[in-house]
């Protein structure tokens, strides 16, 4: 049972009207309500509140709604609201613990593929807190997108080419020292980068030399090639070890340098077929009846730009895997490039796929303000991710004294990271998001060690049951249920599946984590408020053992898509 079942039993019956099917805020509204009496009103020129009755008394008589609903109430000005009748949600209780973690995994994207391009660092530069939301929520969304039955190819574009790199090239070989790059590649690369623009501005012709070292690049040039390469197979080392304490993964990590030999072609077709046009001595196209400033996919000394390079970027995603989807996690601040990108990709022709910019905000501190070092210095991800670990420690440590050293490090690595990863996936990625280190960490409010904790007291409810506890849950009906708050919590649970599938069709994971913190605290309220391995009722017992069994799980299955591990104590 969900809201898509619904809506085509309701379609069928209604047929060529437009109407949603709605999750109430509150119990007392229904299970789901729908909108469709106005659809019609306007349609028929009557009355919404006349023509929801009428649609509440049909659906009523049909034979598969009575078997699932208890009643279907008309509710003014316009909505009819349906309840659940108790032994559908007994019913539903013991086919979710029959799925296990199947539960709320769907093959609605069966034979489809999406392309996911996230995290996106830059070669021989370190990664930092921005990079961190572009990985977290693309990763969320690879892991939503694939539970439902799609194939996800996670893509890390790497940015590995451009002109920096040629100024990269030209530091190196001026003041480089290659036992220290092997020692601390990407903080030797990056103060090498960081020397050479200090040197800039007392030497103008440092520039030049960069040039003309990117150019050889280009070219092929055997010592620049190697040089290029070199920098990267260390970048990407220093990354890898980063994504491993994360738990991300991806598939491919072809970067910007890979379409590098696709830019004189593709800028040549584009002028050919009058898409683009010179602009004083460079090539750009117009994008005026789109709203949107021209796009310079070609400067007047004949460099590339990133646009040009996305454009072969897109087409090559296209050619090769036939996505139905390409979603690009990227900051808000890449707005109006990917708006130009998106309506060249209109004016290619390019139809059958849809194209999305998962924009975010930005990282703050306490303070409102962007987050950094009192020296103004962009703080590193690695540092972020210490500090919270080194945090999360102190909080395993007071809550588990007596664990070993080993147990306590790996509970406060998922601890942290947990309470990293929930602190940004909670809020609308639109928005700015808070470090605040106090609020992240905090195991009795919104936070991720909350989700963890509660999931860890519920496995502990099993734990105590018994190795017998399996068998006992298998031999219960769930009839025995009866209280408002067991029926409370199997609704909740129950609504699992279409939130998933509600937070990939609006690309926001912050409606799964939103709806898990709910499930928290109904589960932790049912917990403090219901007898169950003190039940003497032996069978209401078993049941409720059932539904707590069942509530842990979907905690379990939603922080792991999420990407947040779920220990068994905190």
């Amino acid at each position: 049972m969900n809201k898509q079942w619904l809506k085509e039993k309701i379609a069928a019956e209604f047929p060529g009207n437009d109407f949603e099917v709605l999750i109430p805020p509150a119990h007392k509204l229904g299970d789901y309500f729908i909108n469709l009496a106005f659809a019609l009103a306007k349609k028929d020129r009557r009355a919404p509140a006349e023509i929801g009755g009428e649609i509440a008394a049909k659906l009523s008589a049909l034979n598969d709604f009575k078997k699932v609903f208890e009643r279907i109430e008309f509710a003014s000005p316009g909505f009819v609201n349906f309840y659940l009748s108790k032994n559908f949600l007994v019913k539903s209780l013991k086919d979710i613990y029959g799925a296990g973690s199947s539960f709320g995994s769907s093959n609605m994207g069966a034979g489809q593929k999406i392309i996911i391009d996230y995290s996106q660092p830059n070669i021989a530069k370190r990664m930092h807190v921005g990079h961190f939301r572009s990985t977290i929520i693309g990763d969320a969304l690879a892991n939503i997108f694939e539970f439902l039955g799609y194939g996800v190819i996670r893509w890390n574009y790497l940015g590995d080419w451009g002109t920096q790199f040629g100024k990269l090239i030209a530091a190196y070989k001026m003041w480089g020292d290659k036992k220290a790059v092997e020692e601390k590649p990407i903080e030797t690369l990056m103060a090498l980068y960081v020397r050479f623009h200090d040197e800039m501005k007392s030497n103008p012709e440092l520039e030049d030399k960069g040039r003309r070292e990117f150019k050889k690049l280009e070219e092929g040039d055997a010592e620049n090639r190697g040089l290029w390469e070199w920098f990267k197979n260390e970048s990407l080392e220093e990354f890898d070890k980063i994504y491993k304490l994360l738990g991300v993964r991806f598939d491919t990590f072809e970067g910007e340098s890979f379409f590098e030999k696709q830019m004189k072609p593709l800028v040549e077709e584009l002028t050919e077929k009058n898409i683009a046009r010179e602009s004083q001595g460079s090539q750009i196209i117009l994008l005026e009846k789109y709203g949107l400033p021209p796009a310079l996919i070609q400067k007047s000394d004949g460099a590339s730009l990133y646009i040009t390079r996305d454009i072969a970027s897109l087409r090559y995603r296209i050619a090769k895997y036939n996505p139905a989807k390409i979603i690009y996690v990227v900051g808000n601040e890449q707005s109006l490039h990917f708006q130009q990108l998106f309506a060249i990709a209109d004016i290619l022709g390019i139809k059958d796929t849809e194209l999305h910019h998962v924009k975010f905000g930005l990282v703050l501190g306490g303070e409102g303000k962007k987050l950094a070092t009192r020296e103004g210095r962009v703080i590193l991800l690695e540092e972020v991710v210490k500090k919270v670990v080194d945090l999360a420690a102190e909080v395993v440590k007071e809550k588990n004294p007596e664990l070993s050293e080993q147990e306590r490090k790996k509970i406060a690595e998922a601890v942290g990271i947990g309470a990293l990863k929930y602190n940004d996936l909670h809020e609308n990625r639109h928005s700015d998001i808070i470090f605040d280190w106090d609020r992240m960490l905090n195991i009795s409010g919104d936070s991720g060690p909350y989700l963890q904790y509660t999931y860890a007291r519920l496995n502990n409810i099993k734990r105590k049951a018994g190795w017998f506890a399996g068998w006992m849950i298998r031999k219960s009906d769930g009839k025995e249920l009866e209280t408002e708050q067991d029926f409370l919590l199997i609704r909740k649970i129950l609504n699992f599946p279409d939130i998933v599938s509600e937070s990939a069709q609006m690309l926001l994971p912050n409606i799964l984590a939103l709806y898990l913190y709910e499930l928290a605290n109904l589960a932790n309220t049912y917990y403090n408020s219901t007898p169950i391995l003190k039940d003497k009722n032996k069978n209401r017992r078993k049941a409720r053992l059932m539904l707590i069994g069942v509530a842990a799980n979907v905690l379990r299955s939603g922080l792991n898509l999420l990407g947040i591990q779920s220990p068994n104590r905190i």
